[in-house]
């Protein structure tokens, strides 16, 4: 999806501020995490294929939270909470408009493979404890916020968070059987997408982007984000 080269007036750092917002936002209405990740894959397939202006950026994200939220949840965000949360920069009536843009450039197609359905699997199949649950999903969100991740396809990019947390926490076995079975790929498949999350995870309290980091710092979360990247993974990466 190489959507910022066509984006005249948009590149991988604006996308990467709009997504720690929305994960703050997110977080500030209390959704699912369908919600989110839906959310981030209606922004990236619009701007693959409309172009925005930099104007317009914020707009199409708390559209496209709009979109997921009434898809995903019981009680979606009301549009006045929208415009509020963005400090009135936009009114209802451009957030319902932009609403519809959205939807007719993507053709209603909101039935879509995020990274959160492989997630919910793997993690099952890897039959973890909550420490490396919250560790795949910090190093997850971490993934979607960084436009590097998107060469990758959502069930790698799973299975490679999970790898990853198993790596971070030193979970013996770092890979097995089971997990090759459910999620389809081998250690050595997923080694290049999990350096990456890792690498995210290694700079990720040095960032100004934060929202992720701060999210994952909580100890409802098991403040994993405050935990010391894999260094087998670090270390595999900084020789390549």
């Amino acid at each position: 999806m190489a959507h910022m080269y066509s984006q005249p007036e948009i590149n991988e750092r604006m996308r990467a501020i709009l997504i720690d917002w929305l994960v703050q936002v997110h977080h500030k209405f209390d959704l699912s995490p369908e919600t989110l990740y839906l959310t981030i894959n209606i922004v990236d397939r619009f701007l693959a294929s409309r172009t925005t202006s930099r104007r317009e950026l914020q707009l199409v994200g708390l559209s496209s939270m709009l979109i997921a939220s009434k898809y995903e949840e019981i009680w979606a965000p009301q549009v006045h909470e929208l415009v509020c949360i963005s400090d009135r920069t936009y009114t209802n009536e451009q957030i319902l408009i932009m609403e519809k843009c959205i939807l007719g450039e993507l053709e209603w197609n909101l039935t879509v493979p995020t990274p959160y359905v492989f997630l919910v699997r793997f993690i099952k199949a890897s039959m973890t404890e909550s420490d490396v649950e919250n560790m795949v999903y910090f190093l997850a969100e971490l993934g979607a916020m960084n436009y590097s991740t998107l060469r990758y396809c959502p069930s790698m990019i799973a299975a490679s968070a999970v790898y990853a947390a198993r790596c971070t926490l030193n979970k013996a076995p770092l890979w097995n059987e089971t997990l090759r079975i459910h999620t389809g790929f081998s250690e050595q498949q997923l080694m290049d997408c999990a350096k990456l999350l890792v690498t995210f995870h290694s700079m990720a309290a040095d960032q100004k982007l934060r929202g992720i980091y701060r999210k994952y710092s909580c100890s409802e979360r098991g403040a994993v984000a405050l935990l010391p990247p894999a260094k087998s993974l670090l270390a595999a990466s900084v020789a390549n």
